[in-house]
C-alpha cells in the first residue's frame, strides 16, 4: 500500500501542478488580450482601417468625376476599366462601412476588434489598388489621345450646364428669407455663396488652362484638375441649396396637416386608457397632456420655422408611441404609423440634408461617414418599405444616425 501511494502521489502532484500552470497560463493569456496595451493596439488598428475607408470614400468621389469627364472625352462612352473600378470601390466601401460600424461596440474584445479592423483595411487597400490601376490606365489613354483643349471644352460644357441648372441662387435665398426664420435658410445662404464663388473660380481656372493649352512651354493639367474640383464643389453646393429650399417649402405646406394628425393621435391615445391599469393610465394621461401642450407651443412659431416644427412633431409622435406601449391593437398601431410616417420621413430627409451639408464644410473621419451612410440606407429602406410600422422605425433610425453623423462631423472639423 505504501509503495502504491509512493508511486501515485508524485504523479498527482505533477499533474496537479501542470493543471494549475495551464489555468494560470490561460488566465494570463486572456488578461493580456484584454489589457490596456491590447486595447490601444486594437484602437490603432481601427483608426488605420478608418483612415483607409476615408481614402476609399474619397476615391469613389474622384472616380465619379473621372467617369463623367471621360464620358465626354470618349464620345459618351465611359471606359470599361473606370466603370468596373467604380463599381468595385462602391461595393467594398458600402460593405466595409457596415462592418466598421459594428466595430464601434464598446464591449467588443480587443483581439476581435484588431482582427476585424485588419480585415477591413486589407479589403479596402485591395480596392484602392484596383482604383489606382484604372485611373492610371485612363490617364495614360488621355495623355495619348486627348488634348488639353478638348478637356477644357468638356469642362466648359459642364460649367454651362451647371450655370443653367442653378439659375439665380440668390433668388431662392431671398424667397426663403422673406418668409422664414434665419435658422431655416442659413444653410441655403451658405450654399448659394459657395456655389457662386466656385463657379467663378472654375471659370477663371478654365481660362488659365485654355491659355496654357496653346503654349507648348506650359501644362494645363494643374488648372484642369483644380477646375474639376471647383465644379464638383459648386455642384454639391447647388444641390444643397435646392434641397434646402424644397424641404423648407414642403414643410411649410405640410404643417397644418401635421398638427391635425398629431392632435388626432393624442385623442386616440386617450381612448386607450381604459385598456390599462390605473397607474399606467395615469402615466399615459400625463404624457398626452405634455404632448398636447407642446403642440400648442410649437404652433405659435411654426410658420417661421417649418422644418424645425415638423421635426419636433415627429419626436412628439415618437414619445406618444412610447407612452402607449402595448396598449394599442395591431390595427391601431398600423393606423398610427401611417399618419406619423409622412412627417417622420420629412424630418429624416431634413436630418440627412443637414448632415450632408456639414460634411461640405471640412474634412470628416470614417465614423461620421459611416453614420451618414447608415442614415441614407435607413431612409431608403423607409421609402421602400410596404409596412408602415417598419417604414416608421427605419425613418426614426435614419434621424438618429444622421444626427450622430452631423455631431461627429462637427467634432472632426473643430478638432482638425
Amino acid at each position: 500500500m505504501a509503495d502504491t501511494l509512493g508511486a501515485v502521489v508524485p504523479a498527482l502532484i505533477v499533474f496537479g501542478a501542470a493543471a494549475i500552470l495551464a489555468v494560470v497560463a490561460i488566465w494570463a493569456f486572456r488578461r493580456a488580450r484584454r489589457s490596456p496595451r491590447a486595447r490601444a493596439t486594437a484602437d490603432a488598428a481601427r483608426a488605420a482601417a478608418g483612415s483607409a475607408l476615408v481614402q476609399l470614400d474619397d476615391a469613389v468621389s474622384e472616380l465619379d468625376l473621372e467617369v463623367g469627364l471621360s464620358g465626354a472625352l470618349y464620345g459618351g462612352e465611359t471606359p470599361g476599366s473606370l466603370r468596373r473600378a467604380r463599381m468595385t470601390a462602391q461595393h467594398v466601401r458600402d460593405r466595409e462601412f457596415s462592418e466598421f460600424r459594428d466595430l464601434a461596440v464598446d464591449d467588443i474584445a480587443p483581439f476581435e476588434l484588431e482582427r476585424g479592423a485588419k480585415r477591413i483595411r486589407s479589403r479596402v487597400v485591395a480596392a484602392l489598388e484596383v482604383v489606382e490601376r484604372a485611373r492610371a490606365e485612363n490617364a495614360e489613354w488621355t495623355r495619348a489621345n486627348v488634348t488639353a483643349a478638348m478637356q477644357v471644352d468638356a469642362l466648359r460644357a459642364r460649367l454651362a450646364d451647371l450655370r443653367a441648372s442653378m439659375g439665380d441662387p440668390d433668388a431662392l435665398v431671398r424667397e426663403l428669407s422673406a418668409r422664414f426664420d434665419a435658422s431655416e435658410w442659413e444653410e441655403a445662404s451658405r450654399a448659394a455663396r459657395s456655389a457662386v464663388a466656385k463657379v467663378a473660380e472654375a471659370e477663371s481656372l478654365l481660362d488659365s488652362a485654355s491659355r496654357s493649352a496653346t503654349d507648348p512651354t506650359r501644362t494645363a493639367l494643374p488648372d484642369l484638375a483644380a477646375a474639376e474640383r471647383s465644379l464638383r464643389t459648386a455642384h454639391a453646393a447647388a444641390r444643397t441649396l435646392e434641397e434646402t429650399h424644397r424641404l423648407v417649402t414642403q414643410a411649410a405646406q405640410a404643417l397644418p396637416g401635421e398638427f391635425d394628425v398629431a392632435r388626432n393621435a393624442v385623442r386616440q391615445a386617450l381612448t386607450n386608457r381604459e385598456a390599462l391599469e390605473p397607474a399606467d393610465g395615469d402615466r399615459l394621461t400625463a404624457e398626452t397632456r405634455v404632448v398636447a401642450e407642446s403642440l400648442d407651443e410649437l404652433e405659435r412659431d411654426a410658420a417661421r420655422r417649418p422644418t424645425w416644427t415638423v421635426d419636433r412633431i415627429a419626436r412628439l409622435r415618437d414619445r406618444l408611441d412610447l407612452a402607449l406601449g402595448d396598449a394599442r391593437t395591431a390595427q391601431q398601431r398600423l393606423r398610427g404609423a401611417r399618419t406619423a410616417l409622412p412627417g417622420t420621413l420629412a424630418a429624416a430627409r431634413g436630418a440627412v440634408a443637414h448632415a450632408e451639408a456639414s460634411f461640405g464644410r471640412g474634412r470628416v473621419g470614417a465614423d461620421a461617414r459611416v453614420r451618414l451612410a447608415a442614415a441614407e440606407n435607413e431612409l431608403a429602406a423607409a421609402r421602400q418599405a410596404h409596412d408602415p410600422v417598419a417604414a416608421l422605425d427605419s425613418a426614426r433610425r435614419a434621424i438618429r444616425h444622421a444626427e450622430d453623423a452631423k455631431a461627429l462631423a462637427d467634432y472632426d472639423r473643430l478638432n482638425g
